[in-house]
This record gives C-alpha cells, structure tokens and sequence, in this order.
C-alpha cells in the first residue's frame, strides 16, 4: 500500500503556527503532525523516532519542519538533526521560526532586484539599516545582507546592548559584518537614515516605525523595504502592493524606491510553498535556512 506523506513539525513554543501547518497542507504533505514544546535536547531521539519507523522507501515521504520564534533555536535544532540520521534512514529537515527565513530571504531579494533595476547598485556598494533588527526577521535580513556585502547596522528600539549582542552571536554563526544601533526616537532615526541606501523595516506589524518626516532626511536613500502589512505602515509612504514606487517622502534623495508588505509577501507564499514541497521531492536529504531560501527566492523575483 502506498505510504503517505508526514511532516513532523517541532516547535519550542506552546503551539505550531496555523500558518505553518496551512501552507505544508497546501505543498501537499497527507499528515501534519505538530510537537509542542520541543527542547533541543529532545530533537536527536524524536528524529529517530521519525527515520526508523517507515523504512528506507517511507523516509523519501518524509520530513521535519523547525518553527518556533528563535532563529538561533531553530538552527540550533537544525543542526541536532543531522548527526541522528543513520543512512539510508536520512529524511530533509527545514528550519523557518516565524516564518522569518523566508519572509527575510523574500524581503532581500526584492529589495535586491529593486536596487539593480533602478539604480544599477548591488547590495555591496550599500549601507543598509535593519529596523527591527533584533527580532527572528531581522536577523535573518541582516545576515543575507552582511554575506553579500552590504555595510549592515541591526537597529533595536530600546537598547544598544540587544543589539551587540545580536550582531556577536551571528556574527560569529554565519560570518557576517553586522554592527549595531539604537534608534529609540525620530531624533535618532534620522541621523541614521541621513547615510543610509537602504532600509529594511522588520518591526512588529501595526508599528510605524518611520515616519515621512524621519524619511525626509535621508540623503542618499535608494530602497526602503517594509513587511509589515498590518496598519499602519512600518515605513510612512511604502504602500503594501509597492513594488518600485518613488517615495515621494524621502525628498532629499535621489529616486528613492519604496518595496511593500503584500510585495514581499507573495515572494514569501512561493518561496515557502516550494521549499516545502522541495522536501518531498528531493532524491536526497537537504537541509535548508534562511541561506536556502535566499538562493531560491532570487530565482522567484
């Protein structure tokens, strides 16, 4: 009889996001079974548990998806998978918290085109600012925009210290430059807009985080993308539909761009949708991040 299909879900918070369980559902996975409260101590025996229960045939329709809220956690938990596997009891593993790799691997990669199409520039000749920075999505945009060379600040709402202790721990992970800020009113914000190419707006949805007149003083301003689509706007002028509108706001720089929530997500819902269904196809095991996900979602934009 033909085995069906089971993505085993294992997340450190209370309850596995809806989200999550909506969209492997729709990549075509027959059984979702989500674990709650998962530590990563647990993840080398539940893995285990997972590979030798189905045979070598049965593994191929199977697959183990890391959610939770920590991005440190989920590669954390990533990485434990992988020295449990026995070959040819190997199954693929996906690590997206929050949805964060994704959303971040889609953020960067529209603000990537935007930033060759309409100003002929890459990331490296840029200095981008990460608002919300120190949240799972943050991390992740901060990190795909340092190793592919952009000067990167990760800007936290309330204390430098959050964010040094960001950029040290990632930093150390992945080989990024990033350093860090504080932007804890429109004062500081605008000083540092004012030498910024890009910005990155992360922050928690229904915050404005940067208004018109902050947005005002930036001076070599080129990109400035927003997920947030819940109102207001992260970034005051970026609609959730833009794709490559002039911000008018940011009238001291030189065709700015603004790229929207409902943009960025719609590269998100293919980038996820393919890569969960990429753990079903795969002939061999694969093991995917927000690296990953950036490699794809240039191909989607």
């Amino acid at each position: 009889m033909p085995k069906r299909s089971i993505l085993h879900m294992f997340d450190p918070m209370p309850n596995n996001s809806p989200f999550d369980i909506n969209m492997a559902l729709d990549a075509g996975f027959d059984v979702l079974m989500p674990y709650s409260n998962v530590k990563l101590e647990n993840i080398h025996n539940l893995t285990q548990d997972v590979i030798f229960s189905r045979g070598p045939s049965g593994v191929k329709k199977t697959a183990i998806f890391i959610g939770g809220r920590d991005m440190g956690m989920a590669i954390d938990m990533l990485q434990a998978c992988k020295p449990a596997m026995v070959p040819p009891f190997q199954v693929s593993v996906f690590a997206d918290p929050s949805g964060a790799c994704t959303t971040a691997a889609a953020l960067v990669a529209c603000v990537e085109k935007a930033l060759k199409t309409q100003h002929g520039k890459e990331l490296k000749d840029c200095k981008a600012l990460v608002f919300g920075g120190t949240g799972p999505v943050g991390i992740a945009t901060g990190v795909l925009a340092s190793t592919h060379g952009a000067e990167t600040v990760l800007v936290d709402h309330l204390s430098v210290d959050s964010a040094k202790d960001a950029t040290k721990q990632y930093n150390r992970r992945f080989g990024a430059k990033m350093t860090a800020a504080v932007a804890r009113n429109d004062e500081e914000k605008s000083a540092l807009i004012e030498s910024a190419d890009i910005i990155f707006c992360t922050a928690k949805a229904g915050i404005r985080v940067v208004s018109a007149n902050v947005l005002a003083n930036a001076k070599q301003l080129k990109v400035a993308g927003d997920v947030n689509a819940v109102p207001p706007s992260g970034i005051e002028g970026v609609a959730p539909n833009d794709t490559s509108v002039p911000l008018s706001s940011a009238a001291q720089s030189a065709g700015a761009i603004g790229v929207g929530a409902l943009a960025i997500g719609n590269i998100k819902y293919q980038l996820q949708r393919e890569l969960l269904k990429l753990l079903l196809e795969s002939e061999q095991p694969v093991f995917l991040d927000f690296r990953d996900a950036f490699d794809k979602a240039r191909g989607l934009v």
